[in-house]
């Protein structure tokens, strides 16, 4: 038996969820199942690629800051700002109940390549400084002090762009709204907490005072 419907006004991640529950509730022979095709099954399958791109480009960044810092370590502290960029994108989800799909996905990938730029001009300039002949610790907090309005302003401007697309509404709406979520929770936590995270880790592991 072939059963087809359209999904209007939700996101088709979240109808799947829901019909699976409801599936699963119901006590079926043993020589009968459910399976669910058509989007659903394109949808399980984008899932699959993705993690893999979202895995690959954080790889590729890592790579790329790896040659321009000529380090291993210093990289590494700034692609910490991509686990606390998910931080704010689970939280953004959980209060907007807004389920897993591959719009979400994508602005993850998206996010991975925004959130390291501030952390990228904070480790640059305070490189700048220490290598002027500043100590490791002053040269954090110079740094922190130049570079804060410029990272403030990047990330309002950017998450101001990105809010009609949050709150829009009409046909595609509903795919819009996930990506444009995740975009501004992930930069808005991201870049406050980079702010703290970034300097402290720098102190710690970012290497010696030059002399």
């Amino acid at each position: 038996v072939l059963v087809s419907a359209n999904v209007e006004g939700r996101d088709l991640g979240a109808v799947s969820q829901e019909i699976d529950q409801k599936l699963a509730s119901i006590e079926m022979p043993q020589d009968m199942f459910f399976l669910q095709s058509g989007q659903r099954r394109e949808l399980d399958t984008a899932f699959e690629s993705l993690r893999f791109v979202l895995l690959l480009a954080a790889f590729l960044v890592y790579v790329v800051m790896a040659c321009q810092f000529e380090s291993l370590i210093q990289p590494a502290l700034v692609m910490c700002t991509a686990p606390l960029a998910f931080i704010g994108v689970i939280y953004a989800l959980y209060i907007t109940d807004t389920s897993l799909s591959v719009m979400v996905f994508l602005g993850g990938v998206i996010l991975i390549g925004i959130v390291v730029n501030n952390a990228i001009v904070l480790v640059d300039y305070t490189n700048q400084l220490c290598a002027r002949g500043m100590t490791k610790t002053d040269a954090i907090v110079e740094a922190g002090k130049v570079r804060l309005r410029p990272i403030l302003m990047t990330t309002i401007t950017t998450v101001l762009g990105l809010l009609p697309m949050a709150i829009s509404s009409g046909e595609g709406a509903e795919m819009r709204r996930p990506m444009a979520f995740t975009l501004i929770a992930g930069l808005s936590v991201a870049t406050l907490l980079t702010l703290f995270i970034i300097p402290m880790a720098y102190n710690l592991f970012g290497g010696k005072d030059r002399s």
